[in-house]
């Protein structure tokens, strides 16, 4: 689909649907005191530690601290991407999703028609080769290699493999000339004419995890070359967001142990065949971070198969490189590289499935790969050797998000080049980002700051925003820890004019502020229903008083130290008549 969806109607969307009633239609939920809970649909437990706060208009999980608005609940319950959720609540809510064009005015809603079509000929067409591979005198040829290649009826059936015929126009008089333009199955030549883009091959549909057929592979049958053919981009097809196999394997286990990412299709197919039915391949490029996200969806452990040789080991590495962003605890990956001159359907024939498996189980884990591929490249017991370990290797773990992972990575860094110091490792789990210490969702601390409980609720009522400036409250002359982030709140509420927490989230998603904004969503301040504005109130004069204070002090101790600027002079004798 093309167009940006309009911000606006997102933050209207939010307002029209109930988050309660929406997660209550798939998650039940029973009253309890403001809030509704359940058992947390994320993590197994016993008693329920989910709750849905109607006021806030957000979700928070204290047993595995999920949390979020409608439209989070949606990407983490039905594993979809963000445009995909906020079509789901707009289905749920019973209104269509306009979308921006490029200029930025406001685009009449989003042709859906013709991506009607586009779904529907790539369907006919895949249902057309599906028939070729039956019948057709041609595709006998395709049977043949399947029955060579040990790949039954059945395998190939749940694949909906076909077979494309050898002509150049097969496909022009059975279906409609520019549906099949634009779903990428016709050439069109500078001269106007358009021939098939996949003749005598084997077809492989490639489908999304919503079941639609999106593209299509497809392999010769002999040695000519290209030996593989995939789908250009479409506007339903970007092959880096996509994953051969990933819809038949959701249609059999919508939760997967483990996910085995594989080089190409056939070795999809292959497996399959041998009941190793949760392997997934990239189109036919380096498997990417948008790729690794979407399996991380499904499943805890990704296991890269690729083969031993150099080509092989380049794409374990780049896959690794990929992967590193989306190493969060909790999260694992493993790297299997086969024996030089095989592929996962030549080893399972020669070695049986037992040894496979055993082979997938004890796969290298990331990080022992990580660090034996680049102690490969240099000498470690030189210094000049451990510099270029450290060269090559922080750059790449600084991709890792914080936690207990990234520790443990940057502590072996320092162990394996032997030089205290030289990597800053130990990173506390309360690290200090931005000025200000990262929290923990949930219940509120004991000893909650007054900034963070200020902020809190600002966050959690945004409304209260105006008390700042009926107050009088001038931020720029404070110095405060959290004053930053209230001043970024302030300024996202009056930009933004969130009519509650879940719009305000929105307004963080994809920011470096986002997990604490929505920690402080979650925290349960218990601040009686009403008491509010004057909670805050107070909160906020005490935390302006002891700024003031702070900084007074500051200043009469530089004074009889070095003396102040003129500006400083005049902010001491602002402070002293505030004091009187």
């Amino acid at each position: 689909m093309s167009g940006r969806i309009p911000r606006q109607f997102i933050d209207d969307l939010l307002v029209r649907v109930d988050i309660v009633d929406l997660i209550d239609s798939r998650v039940p939920l029973k009253k309890s005191g403001a809030n509704y809970v359940a058992r947390c649909p994320f993590h197994t437990e016993k008693t329920p530690s989910f709750s849905v706060n109607r006021v806030r208009q957000i979700y928070h999980c204290f047993g595995c601290g999920a949390s979020g608005n409608a439209i989070g609940f949606l990407m983490e319950f039905n594993h979809l991407g963000f445009v995909e959720a906020v079509e789901d609540l707009a289905a749920f809510a019973g209104v269509e999703v306009p979308r921006e064009a490029g200029n930025g005015f406001n685009a009449p809603a989003v042709d859906k028609q013709s991506l009607l079509r586009l779904y529907r000929v790539l369907s006919d067409v895949a249902g057309f080769y599906a028939e070729q591979l039956r019948s057709s005198p041609e595709g006998r040829r395709a049977q043949e290699y399947l029955h060579k290649r040990g790949v039954g009826g059945d395998v190939a059936k749940s694949f909906q493999l076909g077979y494309a015929p050898g002509r150049w126009d097969v496909l022009l008089g059975r279906f409609n000339r520019e549906d099949l333009i634009e779903a990428g199955l016709l050439v069109a030549k500078d001269d106007g004419k358009v021939y098939d883009r996949f003749r005598g091959r084997l077809m492989f549909p490639i489908r999304d995890k919503r079941q639609r057929v999106v593209g299509f592979g497809g392999r010769v049958l002999d040695d000519s070359l290209p030996k593989y053919l995939n789908s250009p981009e479409t506007p339903v097809f970007f092959k880096g967001k996509e994953l051969y196999g990933l819809c038949e394997l959701l249609q059999r286990n919508a939760k997967p142990a483990r996910v085995l990412v594989v080089e190409g299709y056939m070795d999809v197919i292959a497996l399959a065949q041998f009941g190793i039915d949760y392997a997934v391949a990239a189109l036919g490029t380096a498997t990417s971070k948008a790729q690794i996200d979407l399996l991380f969806r499904f499943t805890s452990e990704l296991v890269f198969c690729f083969d031993g040789d150099n080509a092989g080991r380049q794409a374990a590495w780049k896959a690794v490189d990929a992967s590193l962003p989306c190493l969060r605890d909790g999260r694992q990956i493993r790297i299997m590289l086969l024996p030089q001159g095989q592929d996962p359907d030549s080893l399972l024939r020669s070695e049986g499935v037992e040894s496979f498996l055993e082979r997938i189980g004890s796969a290298e884990v990331l990080s022992d790969y990580f660090f034996a591929n680049i102690g490969a490249r240099v000498d470690i017991a030189t210094v000049e050797g451990r510099a270029q370990m450290l060269a090559v290797a922080k750059p790449a773990l600084d991709k890792v998000p914080a936690g207990f992972f990234r520790e443990m990575m940057f502590a072996r860094l320092q162990a394996l080049v032997a030089l205290p110091g030289a990597v800053d490792v130990v990173e506390k789990r309360s690290r200090i980002k931005g000025g200000r210490k990262e929290l923990v969702a949930g219940k509120a601390p004991r000893h909650l700051s007054l900034s963070r409980k200020v902020i809190a609720l600002l966050v959690q009522h945004p409304g209260l925003a105006d008390l700042v400036e009926r107050q009088g409250v001038e931020l720029e002359e404070l110095d405060f820890a959290g004053v930053e982030m209230l001043k970024d709140v302030l300024r996202v509420v009056a930009l933004e004019k969130p009519e509650n927490s879940a719009i305000l989230l929105e307004a963080y998603r994809g920011s470096s502020q986002e997990k604490t904004v929505k920690a402080l969503a979650a925290l349960e301040l218990d601040v009686p229903a009403g008491g509010e504005e004057a909670e805050f109130g107070g909160a906020l004069r005490q935390l302006c008083r002891q700024a003031k204070e702070r900084m007074l002090n500051r200043l009469i101790d530089k004074e009889g130290r070095e003396g102040l600027e003129s500006e400083e002079k005049e902010l001491l004798r602002k402070l002293l008549r505030d004091k009187l």
